[in-house]
């Protein structure tokens, strides 16, 4: 099923609207009847494994492929059959793709050349672009003299500099270093605020997405699984596969034992679990349906003991023995392991001061509303 968003789409500057955009190569389909709005000004990423669609659905936006079914609006006009450089975007590529005998200034400068920009407005142009990203010191610089974070800062300043309605970026950041990452996803979110450009941004790293974006399109075989805010597709994951690839969780299989009210159980080969809150559309009508439960390791509370789980069935705990705890800065990551060989990862807060004695008993528990439930 194809994932539209809610909102009225809109033709103004840096809007853009596809429709049953569709990409094939020979007998493979990469990407399958996909229809998004993206607002303008607003930061949208494609999120998904490799080979999901996500990096051909932004070449086709930005016009280095062209779709064999479907349409591309960009601010109201149609662009399907244009080719790149006609279009009102924008794009910064894995690699960078500077000039290595330029300059950085020459670098910033070449895409006003080639619109044949006036020498007197492209000076200040490119000054400007290059200290809206803290590159001014480095202007007559060669990008073999920058660190990688500094060829990303002239890259951005040399997509800018032409004021595009989109800014299109195809994983620029895969290739640096963690620290650097996460410092340059907080500079480059401050630059798309202070610009107000529209940004489409496409990238494997959840954590990357989630942090950066005002939506998350969730990508797998060349459709949009799900579409939302960070929180949306964290806490309310529609799909087992997005809950699967949006951060870590316990998954159990099992299949329905009963319904109670609004909530349902679940019997796994070692667990009975209750969930207030299944994913709607997604739990068999009646009981015997196949289906797989996931809880957040964050939604575990993990207590020393071997007091008894709860007789209520709609109260999830199950004993247990603390087989590893690992470091996670500010919080603890919990595996325990149950009688019935399943484990359980649990991350708490340090904080909460949870049982760290390799081999103790514990006791874990989670809230109903913790508990997602997906068809099998």
């Amino acid at each position: 099923m194809t994932t539209r968003a809610t909102t009225a789409p809109s033709s103004v500057a840096g809007s853009v609207e596809l429709r049953s955009l569709t990409k094939t190569y020979a007998s493979a389909v990469a990407v399958d009847d996909l229809s998004l709005d993206v607002q303008p000004g607003e930061f949208l990423s494609l999120l998904g494994p490799s080979g999901c669609g996500k990096t051909t659905t932004l070449r086709m936006i930005g016009g280095f492929e062209f779709p064999d079914d479907g349409s591309i609006q960009i601010s109201g006009q149609n662009v399907e059959n244009l080719p790149p450089h006609k279009r009102p975007v924008n794009t910064v590529f894995q690699a960078y793709a500077l000039f290595p005998h330029m300059k950085v200034a020459d670098n910033v400068a070449y895409g006003l050349r080639r619109s044949g920009v006036p020498k007197s407005d492209m000076a200040d142009r490119v000054a400007r672009a290059l200290d809206m990203v803290r590159m001014t010191a480095f202007a007559s610089r060669k990008p073999a003299q920058l660190s990688g974070g500094q060829q990303q800062r002239v890259a951005l300043a040399r997509a800018l500099v032409n004021r595009p309605a989109v800014l299109l970026l195809d994983e620029p950041m895969s290739a640096l270093d963690r620290k650097l990452r996460e410092e340059m996803q907080v500079e480059l979110k401050l630059l798309q605020h202070e610009l107000g450009t529209t940004f489409i941004f496409v990238t494997h790293d959840q954590e990357e997405a989630l942090s950066m974006s005002d939506r998350v399109a969730v990508m797998k075989d060349g459709r949009i699984e799900q579409i939302g805010t960070a929180s949306d597709v964290y806490d309310s994951p529609e799909s087992a596969f997005v809950a699967g690839f949006i951060g870590r969780q316990n998954s159990f299989a099992g299949t329905i034992s009963s319904f109670d009210g609004d909530g349902v159980n679940v019997r796994t080969s070692g667990l009975s679990l209750y969930s207030s809150r299944p994913t709607k559309g997604s739990v068999p009508a009646s009981s015997g349906g196949e289906v797989s439960a996931a809880i957040r390791p964050e939604s575990v509370v993990v207590t020393a003991g071997t007091a008894a789980a709860t007789a209520d069935a709609r109260v999830n705990s199950v004993t247990g023995t603390l087989l590893g705890v690992s470091e996670l800065g500010h919080s603890l990551q919990l595996v325990i392991h149950t009688p019935s060989d399943d484990q359980i990862l649990a991350r708490l807060p340090r904080a909460a001061n949870p049982p760290t004695e390799l081999g103790s008993p514990v006791l874990c528990s989670w809230s109903a509303d913790a508990v997602r439930i997906f068809t099998s």
